[in-house]
């Protein structure tokens, strides 16, 4: 049994925690808006057909923002497909899934069940078919009280008052050969700043004011890409002066062919920082570059795990297949929350983030047709993220045991420390990726006089176990007794091997 030792100071702060970094996205893949959110006819559903069952765990999971429609959809999506009298509406291919999309949700339906939620949209525009001139039309019909073509179509539609959409993605992966009508970085480029600068002018409030828009522009898909990172330098010397945030996008997966996949899954946070930390850097150097006073964050509005080697089991051409369902193992949640603490140890540069996806793809809630709803493993680490990973987050230093991954050497011990000044609470988020038992000393002494209120954990021998319909609570968290902490403010204790561990202190 190897000690670790993991040092916070109060004075040593990383940056505000944006509530949006626990933001989760919706596309129209799979069965996640269809026998997903959206479901007419199921016991639990309301009369406009969303599944409170669904909405029920969505609240308990603490997501405040949503993006949609995508992702790989929106490349190819109409929007005004998705909007007017449902019995109207085309049924279209959608090339992105070779799936039929029957349009029965769209732009309004998500509108109404984001107010329903209490959910803040995040919605994107469509850069492969689609022109500024369609997204301007898109922002009119959401933003525009009154007076014009698609706004009194809004009103006549679904809402006599404006959406009030602030956060609007620029496209989705547009660097993607895989992407309907992908491009290069300097055409996305010249075709999103215009875009931004006619929403601009659209926009009610003035950039950095209060209210106004947020606009992200679409960064790397991932850091295989070829043209990773000149893209995402590219793109924003022409969108510097237009752009809140750059996105990400990042998925990680248990391979059994690699050389150790165990050691190279659980480094997987390690590539996350890094690629982080690449994107900052260009951000940096494209501000110096152009003299800018303006600040560029991250959007991190794509992440999870994805067993991507899966093979498709149903036909093409079908409404709502059961499409990148994964089922998320006991493993997948360890690697999950180390991801989790990736992020909130970035918090100063990433300020939003889409946990994709939401409901039955790659997702933390997993629904039957006609029937029950379920937490997956890695619900648990995002829900106790979300309820207290609020505040800002406080740099750790910690020395220990470490392994060697593909990304390079690893600790056993990866953590998160957030300090909530307001409610007066440390907490901290620690996996211990060791196949043993570790000894933990926390020293949190410049907080002063504190007590550990809330200690639990997640630990099982088996790495595979995850949860079922028919065993729903297989994984799910458990509560340990309170560690001790000393007058100098250290707290010595222990955690399990292969374990995700919340600890929270007051003072």
């Amino acid at each position: 049994m190897s000690k670790t030792k993991i040092f916070a100071d109060r004075n040593l702060k990383i940056g505000d925690i944006d509530p949006n970094i626990y933001g989760s996205f919706l596309e129209h893949l799979g069965r996640a808006v269809y026998e997903g959110i959206y479901e007419p006819g199921h016991p639990a559903a309301d009369k406009d057909g969303f599944r409170e069952d669904v909405v029920s765990l969505i609240r308990e999971l603490g997501v405040p923002l949503v993006r949609y429609p995508g992702g790989n959809f929106v490349s190819g999506y109409d929007w005004k497909d998705g909007v007017g009298k449902k019995s109207d509406r085309k049924v279209r291919l959608d090339l992105a899934w070779a799936t039929i999309e029957p349009n029965e949700f769209g732009t309004d339906e998500f509108m109404k069940w984001c107010k329903k939620t209490g959910i803040q949209p995040m919605l994107a525009f469509n850069m492969g078919t689609g022109t500024p001139r369609d997204a301007l039309e898109l922002f009119e019909y959401c933003n525009y009280p009154s007076g014009t073509y698609y706004s009194d179509l809004r009103r006549k539609n679904a809402s006599e008052q404006p959406y009030g959409v602030k956060y609007w993605c620029i496209g989705n992966e547009m660097d993607g050969d895989w992407q309907i009508c992908g491009t290069t970085a300097d055409d996305y480029g010249r075709k999103a700043v215009q875009t931004m600068r006619m929403i601009r002018k659209a926009d009610a409030k003035r950039a950095g004011e209060e209210g106004a828009v947020r606009l992200v522009v679409c960064g790397s898909s991932a850091v295989e890409m070829p043209t990773y990172p000149e893209w995402d330098r590219v793109v924003l010397e022409h969108t510097y002066d237009e752009a809140d945030y750059i996105s990400m996008h990042r998925y990680y997966e248990y391979k059994e062919s690699d050389k150790n996949p165990l050691e190279d899954f659980l480094g997987s946070a390690d590539d996350m920082a890094r690629f982080i930390e690449t994107i900052r850097a260009t951000i940096r150097y494209v501000r110096a570059k152009k003299r800018s006073r303006r600040d560029v964050y991250i959007s991190f509005d794509e992440w999870n795990i994805w067993s991507q080697h899966k093979k498709r089991t149903e036909p093409n051409w079908i409404r709502a297949p059961h499409l990148i369902e994964d089922e998320y193992t006991f493993r997948d949640m360890l690697v999950f929350g180390g991801l989790l603490n990736t992020l909130l140890n970035n918090a100063d540069i990433v300020k939003v983030a889409c946990l994709a996806q939401l409901v039955n793809v790659i997702a933390p809630i997993l629904t039957q047709k006609g029937g029950a709803a379920i937490r997956q493993t890695i619900f648990y680490p995002f829900r106790y993220a979300s309820a207290n990973g609020r505040g800002e987050t406080i740099r750790s230093i910690s020395t220990g045991g470490t392994f060697d991954s593909a990304y390079g050497s690893a600790n056993f011990i990866n953590e998160a420390v957030t300090h909530n000044p307001e409610k007066r609470e440390v907490c901290v988020f620690l996996c211990n990726y060791s196949q043993s038992a570790e000894e933990i000393e926390l020293e949190l002494r410049s907080f002063g006089d504190l007590k550990c209120s809330e200690f639990t954990v997640m630990e099982s021998n088996d790495l595979t176990l995850s949860n079922t319909f028919a065993r729903p609570d297989a994984v799910k968290p458990e509560s340990r007794e309170p560690v001790a902490v000393s007058g100098e403010g250290k707290a010595e204790f222990r955690v399990a091997p292969m374990s995700w561990n919340f600890l929270k202190f007051t003072y």
